[in-house]
């Protein structure tokens, strides 16, 4: 062998939904990280959905990322496709991002042999049937680390039984630098709106949103702009272009789609806003915070554990639309304590949900799994 020669770098698959959720930002955000400090080789494998944008992924592999999809249709073909693509690519750690993918991941990854597996779950809720929950503990026991992407959803995993030892916290966290011009919007000079950054999805509750708008009108006369960015769902978002019509919002309320200028919305905005059913760590209220914006979120598990009501944001009660109009409207009147709590919400999220601790925790975790001998009841399932 030619002393020169550089030792072949571990490989990491990172398996996620296509449907570009906060998931997907995340594993995202790890394979940027692993190819441009080139410890690691990466691939992304999206699992395609009926509204992924093709565009988005054209952009992924211009941008020299290695990007595959695979079938969406049913989970027979994922678990297929997978299973092949880690026969042909043989990575040495397969990182399964969120319900189901986890599922159906792993279990490629037992079956193509695949050495370390990791399941990430980015949710503090998710739809498991009794099969699924089978599923996903007997899994468990067969992979190096399950990680929650807070505090409350590790919590959630030890509610559904995963082990102790191997279940771990690793928090979300944003990059900064597209926020450090924040201070140099003051928040009286910004404009009185709103921005909600969310697909369109059963787990967002735009439909409460929308309703509390109405109400903010009817009840105090009040009438901030709402710019709602995300893909996601045509028949979620459908709906909310209904009720808009239905309240008479047409001219109060934007549905932006993807939004590529999203920190400099934020900015120049006053409020950032989340109206959800359920979350892991919403890094859309996370960016908001970092980019100076008063903050409020439904007080829903994976949001609670983020914000301190009244101090850092605030919560609103679940599915509540009179009490988003009247949050909305203490906030509206009082500029000088909105502006208070945005910049304790700013200095909480630039220094506690950064990117670089984030990445820093990930690829601690992988360099040592990788270092390990292969887990015995994973080499027992494997070929």
């Amino acid at each position: 062998m030619n002393a020169d020669a550089q030792p072949a770098r571990a490989r990491i698959l990172h398996v996620v939904t296509g449907g570009f959720s906060g998931a997907t930002q995340v594993a995202l955000d790890l394979v940027r990280a692993g190819a441009d400090g080139g410890r690691f080789d990466v691939m992304l494998a999206l699992r395609r959905k009926r509204h992924t944008p093709m565009d988005r992924v054209a952009q992924l592999r211009e941008e020299g990322l290695q990007v595959a999809l695979v079938p969406g249709w049913s989970h027979v073909a994922t678990v297929m496709a997978l299973r092949a693509l880690c026969r042909r690519w043989q990575p040495d750690l397969l990182v399964a991002h969120g319900f189901p993918e986890h599922l159906l991941a792993r279990w490629a990854g037992l079956w193509a042999g695949v050495p370390h597996l990791v399941h990430v779950e980015h949710n503090s809720r998710e739809r498991y049937s009794r099969w699924r929950l089978w599923q996903a503990r007997r899994l468990a026991v067969r992979s190096d680390a399950i990680v929650g992407c807070s505090d409350g959803v590790r919590e959630s995993l030890l509610n559904l039984g995963m082990p102790a030892a191997r279940t771990i916290a690793i928090p979300n966290g944003i990059r900064i630098a597209p926020f450090e011009a924040a201070t140099a919007h003051p928040f009286a000079s910004r404009v009185p709106g709103l921005v909600m950054a969310a697909r369109f999805a059963g787990q967002k509750d735009h439909l409460t949103l929308l309703r509390g708008l109405a109400l903010l009108r009817d009840r105090h006369g009040m009438t901030p702009p709402l710019l709602l960015a995300g893909g996601g769902s045509a028949r979620h978002r459908d709906a909310a272009v209904r009720l808009c019509q239905e309240l008479g919002l047409q001219g109060q309320v934007q549905f932006l789609g993807h939004c590529a200028t999203l920190p400099q919305l934020l900015m120049t905005h006053r409020f950032a806003v989340l109206s959800t059913h359920y979350e892991g760590m919403p890094l859309s209220l996370v960016e908001g915070m970092a980019a100076g914006c008063a903050v409020l979120g439904s007080d829903v598990p994976g949001v609670r554990e983020m914000l301190r009501d009244g101090d850092t944001g605030r919560l609103v009660p679940h599915e509540d639309p009179g009490a988003w109009a009247e949050g909305l409207a203490a906030l509206l009147r009082d500029t000088d304590g909105a502006a208070a709590m945005a910049e304790r919400g700013r200095v909480e999220a630039t220094s506690r949900f950064r990117h670089d601790q984030m990445l820093a925790a990930y690829e601690s975790l992988f360099e040592r799994l990788i270092a390990t001998e292969r887990s015995p009841s994973i080499a027992a399932s494997g070929r």
